[in-house]
């Protein structure tokens, strides 16, 4: 069972471990289940949190996540795992009523339970550990990771040892610089007034301006609000859009939405599109400079910052079935418009957006008692990293500078999960991909491939083929 050790323990300061994983998110979890029957891999795994926990601010009732069940933590690399997300619901007596739904997609809450229900069963993870350093000594790299208790206060430190260190501490949430600023800002003007009268709409205790990460515990003071504006263009807005717009027309509390994308546009489900999460392009992709990686990367949003075509239909129908009979639906969705700057009004307890349309070029503001951002999330290199030095490769920009093998030193040991996305495109983020990303980095670790990685799975050729013999 996955441990958190009592506040007095350390680490075994002998023992060499052959994998040392800093954070347990479903790739690096993936990666602890793969290691788990291999009897040549000794791991250990930490993460700061208290357990497992999956995107909690956005497990709204219904969702589902948006690639099929075999994009599991295992399948992919070992369909005969006993971690499949088939054999949970066998063990949950679940297989049945998952088969009869006649649907790949499972609940997003469900594959949360899928993923606790894997930690649970694995004694090589450690929680409630935030590494702080990663160290050389000697041949093998030290691991210093802080205890915390409860509350997260730090209780102890611990030292832990290995050949190969692999970082899957995932990505974080990004706001633009405006509302970033507009947050900081409604959050002083909170803190300035000790005593909030709910009563007032211009004297809220907490402006909300949030990402949309933190969505699910801000859902009633946002539907309190009187307006809410929505500003990003991909699943989590429109699932957000959708939660609050019924209740919120009910209240009579106005929801907008804003993009700058042209349209709302549907994530790319076409099978020969797909393909692009392969191997193959990625091999591609890694070949281009950096510059070319870095537009086309924009580019290809819609292969997975989409929006599901079944939830823009959804939507559509919802915004007809609430305009029945001439009726005014408190909404409007604005595409192709930018949040160019913001700024809070402290005397009516407004934030005040300065949007600005994409082809018209012109501008207006756009007043609300509430921002939900769902403006992505972003990898970056941990601090955790400093006392490597130059060890760790960089590219002109100081992002990770990840080698096709995954790794960002040259002596091979340290590896990376979902932090790629400029280097690898389109498959770094995508849960089908994990699977093999963890089995190209098994294959490092113990020099043999234990799980079989199948490095050509499309039809089509990327690039051009060899000249004919």
């Amino acid at each position: 069972m996955s441990t958190t050790a009592p506040a007095t323990s350390h680490a075994d300061d002998a023992r060499i471990h052959d994998l040392v994983g800093i954070g347990i998110g479903p790739f690096g979890l993936g990666l602890a289940a793969l290691s788990e029957p291999l009897e040549d891999v000794d791991g250990i795994f930490l993460d700061q949190a208290p357990g497992f926990s999956w995107h909690p601010g956005m497990m709204l009732d219904g969702a589902t996540i948006q690639v099929p069940f075999l994009a599991d933590l295992v399948t992919m690399a070992d369909p005969t795992s006993r971690f499949s997300f088939l054999q949970f619901l066998k063990s949950t007596g679940r297989l049945y009523p998952f088969y009869i739904r006649e649907s790949f997609y499972p609940l997003r809450s469900e594959y949360d339970r899928y993923c606790r229900w894997v930690a649970e069963q694995l004694d090589t993870l450690c929680w409630s550990r935030r590494v702080r350093a990663v160290e050389e000594e000697g041949e093998h790299l030290l691991v210093v990771a802080d205890v915390l208790d409860a509350e997260g206060a730090v209780v102890g430190t611990e030292e832990h040892r290995g050949r190969h260190v692999v970082l899957g501490v995932g990505t974080r949430p990004v706001l633009p610089p405006a509302l970033a600023e507009l947050a900081e800002a409604a959050n002083t003007s909170a803190a300035d007034r000790p005593t909030g009268d709910p009563s007032d709409p211009s004297d809220l205790a907490s402006p909300p301006v949030i990402h949309s990460s933190r969505y699910l515990p801000a859902r009633e003071q946002l539907l309190d609000a009187g307006s809410v504006t929505i500003v990003g263009s991909g699943q989590s807005a429109a699932e957000i859009y959708r939660d609050l717009l019924e209740d919120a027309a009910a209240r009579g509390t106005r929801v907008d939405w804003v993009t700058r994308s042209p349209r709302f546009f549907p994530m790319e489900y076409t099978k020969l599109t797909l393909e692009m999460t392969s191997p193959e392009y990625t091999d591609l992709f890694r070949s281009l400079s950096e510059d070319r990686r870095e537009s086309l990367g924009r580019e290809q949003r819609t292969l997975y910052k989409g929006i599901s075509g079944d939830l823009i239909d959804d939507i559509h129908e919802l915004l007809y079935r609430l305009s029945q009979g001439g009726a005014e639906v408190p909404t409007t969705l604005l595409t192709d418009t930018a949040v160019t700057a913001a700024r809070h009004d402290a005397e009516t307890g407004e934030h005040v957006l300065t949007l600005e349309h994409g082809e018209l070029g012109t501008r207006r503001e756009h007043r609300t008692r509430a921002v939900v951002a769902a403006t992505g999330y972003r990898s970056s290199a941990p601090a955790l990293l400093a006392p490597l030095g130059e060890r760790v490769r960089r590219d002109s920009r100081g992002r990770l500078d990840v080698s096709r093998d995954y790794t960002i030193d040259d002596q091979q040991r340290i590896h990376v999960l979902n932090a790629e996305e400029h280097t690898h495109g389109v498959t770094a983020p995508d849960l089908g991909f994990g699977a093999w990303r963890a089995s190209v980095v098994l294959d490092a670790i113990t020099g043999r491939e234990p799980y079989p990685i199948e490095r050509r799975i499309a039809f089509q050729t990327f690039g051009l083929p060899a000249d004919d013999a």
